[in-house]
C-alpha cells in the first residue's frame, strides 16, 4: 500500500502529511489515547501491529491492513494490542463534504467501527497511499466523492433500516447554522440565535444538525475553536496564547477539552508532533 517506513522505536510520534488535508500517520505504544470523540469521520488503514480501541461498548482489533471507520461523535480510544505497538495512518473528514457528496442525505454510520469492504477500503487507499505529497484540490475531491458513495453503499449493506427520507432534514437551515458558527467563533452563540438566524425551530434544527452534520451545534462550535488553537499550537504559539486567541477561557479549558476530544493533552501532542520520524 504505501512505502514502510525504517522507524521503530518504544517513543510515540505523530507525523501529519503536507498539504490542508488532515492526515496523521503515528506511531503509538501501550495506551496511546484516552477516551474522547472528533466530530469528524475518522477513517485509517493500520499498517503494522494491532491496533486496538473501545468503540459502542465492544473492544476491537484492527490488524494490519484492515480498515477503522470511526463516525462523528462516537467515542472511542486507542491503545496497542500487543507490546510491539502500532503504526498506522488516518484521514479526518469533515461530515459535510461527505453529506454534500450523497445529495443532502444522512450520514452513513459503519456500525461496528471496522470494515473490511473491498470497495470502500478501494476509496479509502487514494487518500492515504501518498504522504509525502499534497493532495491536489480536485484529486482530494474526487476522493471524497468516491468515498462518500462507498460508505453510503457500505453502510446499507449492514442495515436494515434504509435511507432516512430527505425530506425529514431541512439542509439549508443546518448549513446557515454551521455558516453562522464559522463567523462567530469568538462569540457566545445559542440555540436562539440559530433559530433567529435560520428561521427554523431551534430543537428541529439541532435534530436536522446532528444528522447532517454527525454533532451538535456546540459540540462544531468546540471544535472549530479546538482547530485554531492546534494549528496556533503546530506554528509555535503557546498554550497560553493558543487557548486566548481560540475563545477558551483559559489555558485549563482548553486542555479539558483538547483531551475531551483528541484522548491527549497539548502538551503531549506537541511533543509527540516534535518526535515523527524524518522525511
Amino acid at each position: 500500500m504505501c512505502k514502510t517506513l525504517n522507524h521503530h522505536s518504544d517513543i510515540n510520534w505523530v507525523y501529519q502529511a503536507r498539504g490542508d488535508v488532515h492526515r496523521i500517520e503515528a506511531y503509538m505504544t501501550g495506551v496511546a489515547y484516552a477516551p474522547h470523540r472528533h466530530d469528524t469521520y475518522t477513517i485509517g488503514i493500520t499498517l503494522e501491529g494491532v491496533q486496538s480501541f473501545d468503540y459502542r461498548g465492544e473492544t476491537r482489533h484492527s490488524l494490519p491492513g484492515g480498515m477503522v471507520v470511526l463516525h462523528p461523535d462516537e467515542l472511542h480510544d486507542g491503545r496497542a494490542g500487543t507490546d510491539a505497538g502500532f503504526r498506522y495512518r488516518t484521514i479526518y473528514i469533515e461530515p459535510p463534504l461527505i453529506q454534500s457528496a450523497l445529495g443532502g442525505r444522512p450520514l452513513p454510520f459503519i456500525e461496528d467501527g471496522i470494515s473490511s469492504d473491498q470497495k470502500l477500503f478501494n476509496a479509502v487507499l487514494p487518500l492515504l497511499e501518498e504522504y509525502d505529497q499534497p493532495l491536489e484540490t480536485l484529486e482530494y475531491q474526487d476522493a471524497v466523492y468516491d468515498l462518500a458513495a462507498a460508505l453510503g453503499e457500505a453502510a446499507t449493506k449492514n442495515s436494515s433500516d434504509g435511507d432516512h427520507p430527505i425530506k425529514l432534514f431541512n439542509y439549508n437551515a443546518a448549513q446557515l447554522a454551521r455558516q453562522y458558527i464559522h463567523e462567530r467563533l469568538e462569540h457566545g452563540i445559542s440555540l436562539e440565535d440559530l433559530e433567529a438566524v435560520t428561521g427554523h425551530d431551534r430543537w428541529q434544527l439541532s435534530r436536522d444538525f446532528r444528522a447532517l452534520f454527525g454533532t451538535s451545534p456546540h459540540r462544531y462550535l468546540m471544535m472549530r475553536r479546538l482547530d485554531k488553537a492546534r494549528n496556533l499550537m503546530r506554528v509555535g504559539h503557546s498554550i497560553a496564547d493558543a487557548a486566548f486567541a481560540s475563545a477558551f477561557s483559559d489555558q485549563s479549558h482548553l486542555t479539558r477539552q483538547f483531551k475531551k476530544t483528541y484522548g491527549m493533552t497539548p502538551r503531549f501532542w506537541i511533543k509527540a508532533l516534535g518526535d515523527g520520524p524524518a522525511r
